[in-house]
């Protein structure tokens, strides 16, 4: 009598799950599980949209790494990059030991997140990060940085132009002008002017003349920008030769 035996493994198919991408990189243990997470969601959510990883690295630096250089030798060693190894990100960096951030734009970030923009974002959380509030911060540095790489190069996304309750406010006056130039030219057209009861065979301009009475020369002293968060910096090029744009401070 022969006997067959079917192992169970040859019937079934085993499918490996990909594993998510990380960007989120706490080794200073500055957030919970949750808060993670939630950075994490929104941070894939956003690359997706701007194509670009939006990094956040914590850490204690105890070996006392110029933060710079632990910004740059993280994107080497990580090989960091939406679209490819190497790719387009913007990283937040954070060194817990000397109390400093940085933040960094890499190809396509490195253009739409230059150092003045970095500039921005960094100020905006900057009061957050030294309070300890670095859920706030990291979440405003996400939602800021993507917001911004939807503007042009050169243009400034915080003019009040782009603000949507500045633009819903002239939508309203224009709206209104446009309802009460019709009301009123609803009312009939008015036909009486300045020269209506004016005789011109007897109207004239009898004399004028000019006094003149004295100049003033006002001196008022501009002073020169400061920057909040004692910072700045910029750019730079890592040890693998990627060029990127930069912003330094503490906080």
């Amino acid at each position: 009598m022969l006997a067959v035996f079917v192992s169970p493994l040859l019937s079934s198919s085993t499918v490996y799950a990909a594993e998510p991408k990380r960007m989120i990189y706490d080794e200073a243990k500055l957030l919970d599980l949750d808060e993670i997470q939630l950075l994490e969601n929104a941070a894939a959510s956003y690359a997706e949209l701007r194509e670009t990883d939006f990094i956040i690295y914590t850490t204690n630096n105890e070996k006392n790494v110029d933060v710079v250089k632990l910004t740059q030798d993280f994107y080497d060693n990580k090989k960091l990059g939406y679209d490819k190894p190497h790719g387009n990100a913007v990283i937040l960096t954070m060194d817990m030991k000397n109390r400093e951030v940085y933040l960094a734009g890499f190809y396509k970030a490195k253009t739409l997140l230059d150092d003045g923009r970095l500039d921005k974002i960094r100020n905006k959380i900057t009061s957050n990060l030294s309070g300890g509030y670095y859920y706030s911060a990291f979440s405003d540095y996400i939602s800021t940085a993507n917001r911004y790489m939807g503007f042009k190069p050169g243009v400034n996304p915080d003019n009040i132009v782009f603000n949507g309750w500045f633009q819903l406010a002239v939508a309203f006056f224009v709206a209104f002008f446009i309802v009460w130039g019709m009301r009123a030219n609803a009312g009939g057209r008015v036909t009486v002017n300045a020269g209506t009861y004016a005789n011109a065979g007897t109207s004239g301009i009898i004399n004028k003349h000019d006094n003149y009475l004295s100049t003033t020369v006002t001196k008022k002293r501009i002073p020169k920008p400061t920057n909040t968060s004692g910072g700045g910096g910029g750019g730079g090029r890592t040890s693998g030769g990627h060029s990127h744009s930069g912003s330094r401070g503490s906080f």
